[in-house]
């Protein structure tokens, strides 16, 4: 007889609700959390790839990405070469070998490993920032994105949209933005700079809508320096104050937690 168990189990959920239309899932620690999403978008690429020809997924880097990531490109049993990856955002003004450039990042966890049929990159480094919010524009719009992983700063705010800049109804798909301080001091306290003065002022980022155009939003947020903005996003206004606040008006995303995380709720 042909077992019909999943090929990978995900570990159990303390907890589970919905807030507003977005699902939310508590899980007893950040491994659990890891492999949860792991699961989840595996199932979830393996079904897209039974159907379709060819798969464009949006990746966030970030400490709260890599384990996740590992488990993810460990699997196996996806067809990478059929996948189109792109990443949501990168300093303005490094280059791509940069320790804290994140296509360095993703180069290395990811596309080196699993082969994509392309990982297209926002060049931080180029010479015409405004050209290239254009080209990555373009590429976005070049086929429909069906996955984007993402996680919550310590600001609330997704990828670089941080709350002075983030903006709901934004016409943009890419833009400059001048990095908040308590995001700035988020990367350097997670070691990526030696100082906050070392953080580039400037970053090019997708917007909320670029990001919330996928048709399947998998949200990782573990660990207690992140409880703050998850009680601000699950508990507070929907507003741009918090940026993941957005969260809550999509009914295709899913959100991740664990015990440290969810302990304001």
């Amino acid at each position: 007889m042909t077992s019909t168990a999943p090929l990978h189990s995900a570990p159990t959920p303390t907890t589970s609700l919905k807030i507003d239309a977005l699902p939310v899932r508590i899980y007893a620690s950040r491994a659990d959390v890891s492999a949860a999403a792991a699961v989840e978008v595996h199932s979830y690429l393996s079904t897209l790839q039974e159907r379709q020809a060819s798969v464009a997924v949006i990746l966030a880097t970030g400490n709260s990405q890599i384990e996740f990531l590992k488990q993810l490109v460990a699997m196996g049993g996806i067809e990478w070469s059929r996948i189109t990856l792109f990443h949501m955002d990168e300093y303005l003004g490094i280059s791509a070998d940069h320790e804290a450039s994140f296509r360095r990042y993703m180069r290395e966890r990811v596309e080196s490993l699993v082969k994509p049929k392309v990982f297209h990159y926002l060049g931080g480094d180029c010479l015409e920032p405004l050209d290239e919010c254009e080209r990555y524009s373009a590429l976005l719009r070049a086929q429909p994105i069906d996955l984007c992983c993402l996680g919550i700063g310590e600001n609330g705010h997704l990828a670089f949209n941080d709350p002075p800049v983030a903006n709901f109804d934004d016409k943009r798909l890419v833009k400059i933005v001048q990095l908040d301080l308590a995001c700035k001091l988020q990367q350097a306290n997670e070691g990526h700079f030696p100082s906050v003065e070392a953080v580039p002022p400037y970053a090019l980022t997708l917007t909320i809508p670029a990001l919330f155009s996928a048709r399947k939003i998998v949200c990782l947020c573990p660990e207690t320096r992140k409880a703050k903005a998850v009680k601000a996003a699950l508990q507070g206004p929907i507003s741009t104050a918090c940026p993941a606040s957005y969260l809550r008006t999509q009914s295709h995303a899913s959100l991740l937690l664990d015990l440290d995380s969810a302990a304001l709720l």
